[in-house]
């Protein structure tokens, strides 16, 4: 073997044995949306759009107040309505409304306004705590903000759906990422966490840091898909 050859044999050798870098943690995007919403259909392909993107986490929460007007959303829980009401209050928004995109628990825009929320998206803060999973344990890093609490959030997939009445009443509309649970695991002080915690079965699912309040995203770690 030349010496030329013997170089490049050494430099491949050393290239599988360098792990590749870690992706970074993903942007979450909350969209609140509803089956009985005549404005929330456009926001509902955006939000299909980024739930197929790597580097976000799109999540979609039905909210129940919508319900009178004809058609009660099989998705919405009140606790979804009381998490956008308490966004309303500490992003200074003059009221809830639909649809509505909150960006990194940050920054909140109309949900169907393209140009916005891509911008909201580019300008987020990334998630800086470190979270990981291994053989039923979930370990939070430690970090100087704080108090903030971890949750873990379980979501379908895709869904598609005949409205039969309410000012969508007709169309079949198609959902992507729709919320289930959201599930307080526990509070987080700055120290360093570790807890079991098993995969939930049969769902994507992921746990998210966020400063209480609510506030910003602090960490996400998805288990149906690298974070």
């Amino acid at each position: 073997m030349n010496a030329r050859a013997f170089a490049l044999v050494a430099a491949m050798s050393l290239l599988a044995v360098v792990p590749a870098p870690a992706a970074e943690p993903p942007i979450v995007v909350e969209l609140y949306t509803s089956q009985g919403c005549n404005s929330c259909p456009p926001a509902d392909r955006m939000l299909r759009d980024l739930a197929a993107r790597p580097g976000v986490l799109a999540l979609s929460f039905h909210v129940d107040y919508w319900d009178y007007i004809g058609w009660k959303d099989g998705f919405a829980q009140p606790a979804f309505t009381e998490r956008q009401r308490a966004y309303q209050r500490v992003l200074g928004a003059r009221y809830v409304y639909t649809p509505q995109a909150v960006i990194a628990g940050a920054a909140e825009v109309v949900g169907s306004d393209r140009a916005k929320l891509e911008a909201a998206i580019r300008s987020a803060r990334r998630p800086s705590v470190a979270i990981t999973h291994e053989s039923g344990r979930l370990r939070v890093a430690g970090g100087k903000e704080g108090p903030a609490t971890l949750w873990l959030v379980r979501f379908d997939s895709h869904h598609e759906v005949d409205i039969l009445r309410g000012e969508n009443g007709g169309k079949r509309l198609a959902y992507a990422h729709v919320v289930r649970e959201w599930t307080r695991l526990g509070a987080w002080n700055g120290a360093a966490l570790d807890l079991a915690l098993e995969p939930p079965a049969g769902q994507p699912s992921a746990v998210i840091l966020q400063l209480d309040g609510p506030g910003a995203v602090l960490g996400v770690y998805r288990f149906d898909r690298a974070s």
